[in-house]
């Protein structure tokens, strides 16, 4: 897998090609979780380059996967530093403008971040943090207890140079006292473009009120899919309606029936399937 330089270190990154208009169409930039990495993703990109026709960017970000490691301990900071230093770079350097941010978790809170003070075409957020929840550290401080002796740090060894690293990193910001006043509703207002958000109701590290603090905070038009029956992980645990509400909602950037002024709300939630 490639890597390119960006002053921090090197990431791994992988450009899967669209469709025969992809050129005329901006590209996806996925942004992983916080223990994910390129290969977390797994046919989820693919799937999604696919369906939507669109070159798709995916990358590591420092300390993940089989990029460079992180330069410094995370603080409070770490996500608005991802967003505002760390991603303009690599989008520069790899030519990319304009792009469609397709983020999970801590990916999409970093999406969220960037389209307030740069230019993208849409941004999709699929259980984005936009406070510290009491649920969400909740679920952090379960994982950290069953770490040692559950198969998440098995998983984590498979994805990752240091995972060891990786999920220190990541359970301890969470759990720090510095981030329970952590709090990005009132850093969104210049993100104009239009924003899908994705969340399951029965995530153990977020709630739908994450999706309210976004509408509160965000600058331009707002859908909203709300899935019955899932976790955290809605781009694996319900992929087809996931895909299937993404190509729709660009679909509809393309064609300017969402380019509305101000937030506008659409919830669609989706029950279960046996």
């Amino acid at each position: 897998m490639p890597t390119i330089a960006l002053s921090r270190g090197p990431v791994e990154y992988t450009v899967l090609e669209g469709g025969p208009g992809a050129a005329a169409l901006a590209p996806l930039v996925l942004l992983h979780e916080g223990l994910g990495c390129i290969a977390m993703w797994r046919r989820f990109p693919a799937r999604l380059a696919a369906a939507t026709g669109r070159r798709t960017l995916v990358f590591s970000r420092h300390g993940y996967g089989s990029s460079g490691p992180a330069p410094v301990e995370r603080t409070p900071r770490a996500l608005h530093e991802e967003a505002h230093e760390v991603l303009p770079e690599l989008l520069g350097r790899l030519g990319v403008h304009r792009p469609v941010l397709v983020g999970h978790s801590e990916g999409a809170s970093i999406a969220l971040l960037h389209a307030a003070a740069h230019p993208v075409d849409a941004v999709v957020a699929m259980a984005p943090h936009l406070f510290a929840e009491d649920r969400t550290l909740q679920g952090v401080a379960a994982a950290r207890a069953a770490y040692a002796t559950g198969p998440l740090a098995k998983e984590l060894a498979f994805y990752h140079q240091d995972p060891e690293a990786v999920f220190r990193r990541w359970s301890g910001l969470w759990l720090s006292e510095a981030f329970r006043g952590w709090d990005i509703e009132g850093d969104l207002a210049g993100a104009t473009a239009p924003v899908l958000l994705v969340q399951g109701d029965s995530d153990p590290y977020g709630t739908t009120a994450h999706l309210d603090a976004a509408e509160r905070g965000l600058g331009g038009p707002v859908q909203r899919l709300e899935l019955a029956g899932c976790g955290h992980t809605p781009h694996l645990e319900r992929p087809d309606d996931v895909i299937d509400a993404v190509r729709t909602f660009l679909l509809s950037v393309t064609t300017g029936t969402s380019r509305t002024s101000g937030p506008v709300a659409q919830t669609h939630r989706l029950e279960s399937h046996s």
